[in-house]
């Protein structure tokens, strides 16, 4: 399959470097002194545990000199959509599949405004990378899950492409789960996910630090609730243990564990606050139903969402 990474960072880079490792033909959508690396001595994926690599492929800026392909992961900051996601049209025929695994539950819908519902997948990810210099990302542990599938049309079985992307990523040694519905992996993250980035952003600590206090633990379920009361409004029914493997992934969670978008306030960067909170408060009012954790966090993370406050 032919393969383009739109959003070659920590994440999208990653999965591009395991595809290209694996023989597949990649091309990794990336600007700057990161494109600039890559086209010079590759992209190097460093892995205590898996081990390091450096893969060679194509990188550019310009879809326009890619065309075609037959699968584009989206993994741009959902932030960067207004900019990114037209870049998707040059790079489209009419059986392009294109598989988004940004944060949130807006993307499906804001990628499928631009590719058209019939071009889009839906899913999520579980990794530990960073991208600690151009033409660098660093993985920490051994989760490289990607959890997809459809979110238009038909939700009854896994489709035959979905099934093709998910061998081919099995090959490239990605953890891959195919799904009929992708909504169910997409809202199970935004339940803990949507909690997790505010209450970390919000005290600007690694979650170790407030997880100790019995309160805080309260107030985390609570808002995960919350998220998931949404998503029964949407029409979405989470996995029937989501709070039961919640509980124990926050009873093992690292206390060093902090969230992508506490990284990025540290930084100095923008951050998902739409994505996550804001995405939470919007639906929630729509459907009527109350969110007041949420709803605060939002409130208290909105004045960063374009770097520090001045």
């Amino acid at each position: 399959m032919r393969f383009a990474i739109l959003g070659s960072g920590a994440v999208g880079g990653y999965f591009g470097a395991k595809l290209a490792k694996s023989g597949q033909d990649v091309a990794l959508i990336a600007r700057g002194a990161h494109l600039e690396a890559i086209r010079r001595k590759g992209l190097e994926i460093q892995s205590a545990a898996l081990g390091d690599f450096v893969v060679k492929t194509a990188a550019e800026s310009d879809t326009a000199r890619v065309g075609p392909v037959d699968v584009v992961i989206v993994a741009v900051k959902a932030y960067d959509n207004a900019t990114a996601l037209p870049m998707l049209k040059p790079m489209i025929s009419a059986t392009t599949v294109v598989l988004t695994l940004q944060n949130g539950v807006d993307s499906v819908d804001e990628v499928a405004a631009v590719a058209g519902e019939g071009h889009v997948l839906g899913g999520t990810t579980y990794v530990a990378t960073a991208l600690e210099a151009p033409g660098l990302i660093v993985q920490t542990g051994v989760h490289r899950s990607i959890i997809f599938g459809e979110v238009f049309g038909d939700r009854s079985r896994i489709s035959p492409r979905v099934q093709a992307i998910a061998d081919v990523m099995a090959a490239a040694d990605i953890q891959v789960t195919p799904v009929a519905d992708a909504r169910v992996p997409i809202w199970d993250k935004f339940v803990y996910l949507c909690p997790f980035a505010g209450f970390t952003g919000a005290s600007r600590l690694a979650i170790g630090s407030i997880w100790k206090f019995p309160h805080v633990q309260e107030m985390f379920d609570a808002a995960c609730r919350e998220v998931a009361a949404i998503a029964r409004a949407e029409g979405v029914t989470i996995s029937s243990n989501r709070f039961d493997t919640l509980k124990e992934y926050m009873q093992n969670i690292p206390p060093s564990t902090r969230s992508s978008l506490l990284i990025d306030l540290e930084q100095g960067k923008r951050i998902e606050v739409e994505a996550l909170q804001g995405a939470a408060v919007r639906r929630a009012k729509k459907h009527g139903v109350a969110v007041p954790i949420i709803a605060t966090l939002y409130a208290l993370l909105k004045p960063w969402e374009h770097g520090p406050v001045k």
